[in-house]
């Protein structure tokens, strides 16, 4: 047994089945310690993670200036309300508007940063004005707002009435965005990659589309970039990918280098509109988070994350389009730094499995799509050593079509 863990795999299951509500489908072993991009379980099993933390934990497990960072700060102040003033918030405030834009709010979740967005964008316009359009296959969270803001049937499935105010164009479509504009509508919500449904890539043009006919028609452009911020796509945020400046963006996941952390930036003649007693969160900006995202920033540039990011994302494109030319399953490959997306044409589920099984975590979504979100300080032989175990999985899944 791992000599971190106290209990077997097994005996963790266990559990889990007397006293948690088994609302997630968790696969059967108990992971108990991370190092970089390697975790193991607590039979002392070592799997690569090119999925660590569902793209939360951006520099893999346990980075050091993190965990360090965490240490300190909890010697000091774990948690402070937001009525009082605190330095790690205000410096982790500058380090994100200084590579970015505006202003920032903090609270602890995409959906809650989305809620954020949802919020400002209605308080900035008249209170006729409440509509926001956003798109298939997106996806925005699971609170009742941002689930409907989702554009996904499936998740809405036993949960309506929804929240109205939402209406869904289709990506990369800019005439289905212009059917939608009316005279109630405030914002237009987009992510720069679609993460969840499947790593959809916009057209060249599209955002920068969005954005003029947001001018047009007075509307707030949102970019929800709670996957595609802190690097993840191979600049700071995603919007610098296509230099289209939105409104606001939202923030998370790899925010805080794997510690519970979300947020926006508005720009600064918007921000003001999220006015006292309007939104809040208790949690959010608390010292530890906000010192972890420091340290996440710092550790980025420090160690020239954004350079491998560049790198590895080519390495990971060489090895899957030769595997593409293989194998005809391979539909389509989409690929925008640390997002990689090889869609099948047939369903993807298997493939998680099976390459767990080689000791190698990745996902799938979007039915037919095998997706990785591996962390921005990846190396050239983990993605050799990984992108072999995928291979030959897909080879055997296309053997048994």
């Amino acid at each position: 047994m791992n000599p971190v863990a106290t209990q077997s795999s097994q005996d963790t299951i266990a559990t889990f089945e007397k006293h948690v509500i088994p609302n997630y489908g968790r696969f059967p072993i108990s992971l108990v310690r991370g190092e970089g991009s390697n975790v193991w379980d607590a039979e002392g099993q070592r799997y690569l993670d090119l999925f660590p933390g569902w793209g939360c934990n951006i520099l893999g497990h346990c980075p050091p200036a993190v965990v360090q960072a965490i240490q300190e700060q909890a010697a000091h102040l774990i948690h402070i309300p937001n009525s009082w003033y605190t330095e790690p918030q205000g410096k982790f405030a500058e380090a994100l508007t200084t590579r970015g834009f505006g202003q920032a709010f903090f609270c602890n979740s995409g959906a809650e940063a989305v809620e954020s967005a949802i919020k400002l964008a209605r308080l900035h316009t008249p209170e006729n004005r409440h509509r926001i359009i956003t798109f298939e296959n997106g996806f925005h969270g699971r609170t009742m707002a941002a689930t409907t803001a989702t554009a996904q049937p499936k998740y809405h499935q036993g949960l309506g009435p929804l929240m109205a105010g939402f209406r869904y164009a289709r990506f990369n479509d800019v005439d289905s965005v212009r059917e939608l504009i009316d005279d109630e509508a405030c914002a237009i919500m987009i992510e720069p990659v679609q993460g969840e449904g499947g790593v959809n890539i916009p057209s060249d043009d599209f955002l920068a589309e969005l954005r003029q006919m947001a001018d047009d028609n007075d509307l707030l452009l949102i970019f929800d970039e709670v996957q595609t911020c802190m690097g993840r796509t191979g600049t700071w945020f995603g919007y610098q990918q296509w230099n289209v400046q939105p409104d606001i963006i939202t923030l998370a996941k790899g925010l805080a280098g794997g510690v519970a952390c979300g947020g926006i930036l508005a720009k600064e003649e918007i921000a003001p509109s999220l006015r006292p007693g309007m939104h809040a969160s208790t949690f959010g900006g608390n010292p530890l988070a906000m010192a972890a995202g420091l340290a996440t920033v710092e550790t980025i540039e420090n160690e020239n994350l954004l350079d491998n990011v560049t790198e590895m994302s080519a390495r990971f494109q060489s090895h899957f389009e030769a595997l593409q030319e293989e194998l005809p399953i391979i539909r389509e490959l989409r690929v925008r730094g640390m997002m990689i997306g090889v869609d099948l044409t047939i369903p993807a589920g298997p493939a998680v499995g099976k390459c767990m099984q080689r000791g190698v975590l990745v996902n799938a979504t979007h039915d037919t799509v095998v997706r990785l979100l591996p962390a921005l300080n990846v190396t050239a032989g983990q993605v050799d050593e990984g992108c072999e175990v995928i291979a030959d999985v897909l080879r055997e899944m296309a053997a048994e079509v």
